[in-house]
């Protein structure tokens, strides 16, 4: 589940390797691209960590970033 805090939305996936964790990521950065909002995200081994901002509109939540966690979320359903 996304938490919005601080100007941003959270959420911590958690996979079974490394390897499903880098996958997914993969995907988000396709999907990041053709929408042209690109999350900071983290990795370690099989946990990844997104947060999403609007840099362009004061580092704050946007209808964007709002519409990029939907699009994250559908490729996990």
């Amino acid at each position: 589940m996304w938490t919005e805090a601080d100007n941003k939305l959270r959420r911590t996936f958690t996979f079974k390797d490394f390897s499903e964790a880098f996958g997914f990521m993969s995907r988000v950065a396709l999907l990041a691209e053709k929408m042209d909002h690109h999350p900071w995200w983290a990795n370690v081994y099989n946990r990844v960590e997104i947060e999403l901002t609007t840099h362009d509109a004061g580092n704050t939540v946007t209808a964007k970033d709002h519409a990029l966690a939907a699009a994250i979320d559908a490729l996990l359903a």
